[in-house]
């Protein structure tokens, strides 16, 4: 279902907060209307920003640094608002977050002769014990082992309790250093990373496969209406800060996950019709293929005719007629509803037909890209170009997936638009990239041996599709950000249980 403010074009003021920094006025000049301000932060350049803020918020509090972390972890890294709470309310923030008021004494083990673990049972004497300032002392190997758990097995790090019964004090670093091996404390520290980029809204961690690198862009949640931020990590992967899946621009987020909802609730249901029912050659009326006879019979026209050639059955003889007939409505109403049911399934596999064809483009132009390196290798040799010179085809291949990418969720967009002046000029430019992506693809798969004569023309029209792209990526970057992008009306009388939208002169109801 569509948000109930989705297409509310007038709820925001002109002042949309998209992340850009009005002190870098050079870079905003550069950057094109659908890029974002962000940079890549390293696991070392997110462990620094973690310890430069533990260290003001110690010496502004006059805490120890590993209670100032618990502190920021217990407040999600909002700095401002908990050292606000702590000046308002000190024990009680020191008590939720698991420190208490007791900073008095050193974590350090101690050996006792006197002395029963309450979890192993073992007693002394000389049995090294451990115990935090909440006073629940145990043995040092069932320490190790708990945290242990915690850290390898439950994957925690953050939140880490006392072992003792009800105990909520949180298990500090000081301590944790003093009891656990080398290879532990590198586990631990790299949770703790992972919990303070899950906790930082400016914050995400790169999707690509064994990627260690975050990104930082202050696009904030309420600007995804009007504002597509894709990033790029370090390892050349590029995706949206604002849900995490592979780019999609032009798509906003919303409109995003609502198609690929539709795509998976319909698209089995829209393959099965398409492959089960056709239109009579005669009067176009649907029919329903529901047996394993080829002779069909038309119940508006009783055009007889064949199913696998959709040609008259009379020249096929009789010899094959002994299915059974499914018994359909038949009247005004039924064709109605059925013309009705047609016409929203034509168009919906009009806009996932092409989303899906890019879609698998992009796959075997990917596939083709990494055979690039390979006839880049036979195109230097075939033609006496030098390594920099055949660098043409790296660049038209990578041209052509970033650009069948931005195809493909066009289509996706292009479903949800309504019908106007501002959409055709969108489709204007949609068809202008695509049939530059098509000639550009055409010429990349020539054989080698014609690829040299054609590096002016492969280079001419890389350029072009880079071009276009821009084009259109900008151009829908500014009206979204204008909010003049029309959408499909939400229908206030049915809660936005249906949606309402325009073939010509017909306006279907459909439910979500």
């Amino acid at each position: 279902m569509f948000p109930a403010d989705f297409f509310a074009l007038s709820d925001f003021g002109d002042d949309l907060d998209t992340g850009f920094s009005d002190d870098k006025d050079l870079l905003k000049q550069k950057r094109k209307p659908y890029e974002v301000e962000f940079k890549v932060l390293s696991p070392a350049e997110i462990e620094r920003e973690q310890l430069v803020q533990v260290k003001e918020v110690s010496a502004i509090l006059g805490l120890p640094p590993e209670s100032a972390a618990i502190l920021l972890r217990y407040g999600r890294w909002n700095k401002e608002k908990l050292i606000e709470g702590y000046m308002e309310h000190p024990e009680d923030l020191l008590e939720g977050a698991g420190l208490g008021t007791n900073f008095e004494g050193t974590a350090k083990t101690e050996v006792l002769d006197d002395f029963t673990c309450d979890i192993c049972c073992d007693e002394g004497p000389g049995l090294e014990t451990y115990a935090m300032r909440c006073g629940h002392r145990y043995c040092v190997d069932c320490y190790r082992q708990y945290l242990m758990q915690k850290i390898k097995e439950e994957g925690e790090a953050a939140r880490i309790q006392c072992p003792g019964s009800n105990c909520n004090r949180i298990v500090d670093s000081k301590s944790l250093d003093l009891l656990v091996t080398d290879d532990l404390k590198g586990r631990y520290r790299e949770l703790l990373m992972r919990t303070y980029v899950d906790d930082k809204d400016n914050l995400r961690w790169c999707p690509a496969p064994n990627c260690i690198y975050a990104a930082d862009c202050g696009i904030k949640p309420r600007d995804l209406r009007r504002v597509v931020p894709t990033v790029r990590c370090a390892c050349k992967y590029e995706f949206c800060f604002g849900c995490s899946l592979a780019d999609h621009q032009p798509a906003p987020c919303a409109l995003v996950k609502m198609w690929l909802q539709k795509c998976e609730d319909d698209s089995e249901t829209a393959n099965w019709i398409s492959a089960n029912t056709k239109e009579c050659p005669k009067c176009q009326s649907t029919i329903e293929k529901n047996g394993g006879c080829n002779h069909m019979t038309c119940r508006k026209c009783k055009h007889e005719f064949c199913w696998m050639c959709m040609g008259l059955w009379s020249e096929h003889g009789t010899s094959w007629y002994n299915c059974n007939r499914f018994e359909e409505r038949s009247g005004t109403d039924a064709r109605g509803a059925q013309a009705k049911s047609r016409a929203s399934l034509e168009r919906y596999l009009h806009y996932y037909n092409r989303y899906a064809n890019h879609e698998q483009s992009a796959k075997l132009d990917k596939d083709l890209y990494l055979k690039t390196e390979k006839k880049m290798t036979s195109l230097q040799s075939q033609s006496g170009l030098s390594w920099i010179e055949v660098q043409f085809l790296d660049t038209a291949s990578q041209a052509l997936q970033q650009c069948r990418q931005t195809l493909k969720w066009t289509y996706a967009f292009a479903f949800y638009l309504a019908r106007n002046n501002l959409t055709a000029i969108f489709e204007d430019n949609q068809k202008d990239l695509e049939m530059a992506v098509e000639s550009l693809s055409e010429m990349f798969e020539k054989p080698v041996a014609d690829l040299a004569g054609l590096k002016v023309d492969i280079l001419d029209k890389t350029a072009y599709c880079n071009k276009r792209r821009v084009i259109l990526l900008s151009d829908t970057a500014e009206n979204l950000k204008k909010g003049i992008f029309c959408y499909w009306e939400s229908m206030k009388n049915l809660a936005g249980a249906m949606l309402m939208f325009q073939i010509g002169e017909w306006t279907f109801n459909v439910e979500w």
